[in-house]
């Protein structure tokens, strides 16, 4: 079985900044690609970033290096982090923690979310 719990989202104003994480844990396979996605008020959820266990990464074309994503493979536990700059009104969503296999699929397992409000 596989745990996946976000935290770090928040109300900021915009042009600030964030930082959300997501613990990992429990049958994690080896090869393995963890991502974050977001799902707004009224619209379907969408791929943020992605990043395999090796480091290769996967951006929404819409990120335009706004975003980073990395991750922590040491221990039991994997960590997978977003960093947000530069946050406007259209980044509000509720974040959520994806763990699958390839980066080119969604996985199948999510984390509960993580809300972000960017508002003034």
């Amino acid at each position: 079985q596989v745990q996946l719990v976000e935290s770090g989202g928040g109300l900021v104003q915009p042009g600030g900044s964030l930082r959300l994480s997501c613990v990992a844990s429990g049958s994690i396979l080896p090869i393995n690609t963890m991502g974050w996605y977001r799902q707004a008020p009224g619209k379907q959820r969408e791929l943020v970033a992605a990043m395999t266990y090796a480091g290769t990464e996967k951006y929404a074309d819409w990120v335009q290096g706004r975003f980073t994503v990395s991750r922590d493979n040491d221990g039991a536990k994997k960590m997978l982090y977003l960093e947000m700059t530069n946050l406007k009104p259209e980044d509000t969503a509720v974040y959520y923690c994806n763990l699958g296999r390839l980066l080119t699929e969604v996985g199948r397992h999510w984390g509960q979310g993580t809300p972000v409000t960017v508002s003034s």
